[in-house]
């Protein structure tokens, strides 16, 4: 379970974790990794944009978590739905090329570390230590270019992962007091 700061934590663990595992190569420096939408990606070699949440029905979770004195309602369980785009400024021979390598790599650290925790987990989600999966998603062509709305830049070869479950805290809490008398009263049924 997390805080507000989860879905930036979210990215955070996994930009350490795509910086971790493709530079030097086919990166050449982390800083080029990063969080973007495809249209402002700049001088990233690979970019990372969240595109969507929504909630996880099968993690939801309905019983209210003791806080000694209060009940606290419980979390929500979050999915994030990310597009993963690689970039090249290689010329235009060997662009493709180079961007089908970098899409590559990241695809197989991401199906190599298909559960992230541990040491690649940020903020509160290092904290909990929920182990959080990775999957590709298996879009075909016309709804991945249906998401691919960045105004008049091409479509460029991207992937789709969903990421989950996170625990998202609620900040609502209900004051309970102990039981501390009880009184029992017999009552005789049926006097016959």
């Amino acid at each position: 379970m997390g805080g507000y700061t989860v879905i930036a934590d979210l990215g955070a663990s996994l930009l350490r974790l795509l910086r971790d595992h493709l530079t030097p190569d086919p990166v050449p420096r982390p800083d080029l990794i990063g969080m973007a939408s495809p249209r402002d990606a700049g001088d990233l070699a690979l970019s990372l944009f969240l595109y969507n949440v929504k909630e996880n029905g099968e993690s939801r979770r309905t019983g209210m978590i003791d806080r000694g004195g209060v009940l606290q309602y419980p979390p929500q369980a979050l999915d994030f739905y990310f597009i993963m785009t690689a970039h090249s400024n290689a010329d235009r021979l060997t662009r493709s090329l180079d961007e089908h390598r970098i899409l590559g790599r990241a695809m197989q650290v991401l199906y190599d570390n298909g559960v992230l925790s541990g040491p690649y987990l940020e903020g509160t989600l290092a904290e909990v230590g929920s182990p959080i999966r990775l999957a590709l998603m298996s879009l075909e062509g016309d709804e991945l270019m249906k998401l691919w709305q960045f105004g008049d830049m091409p479509y460029k070869l991207s992937v789709v992962y969903r990421v989950g479950p996170v625990m998202l805290d609620s900040n609502r809490v209900k004051s309970v007091s102990r039981v501390v008398e009880r009184h029992i009263v017999l009552e005789e049924k049926g006097g016959g």
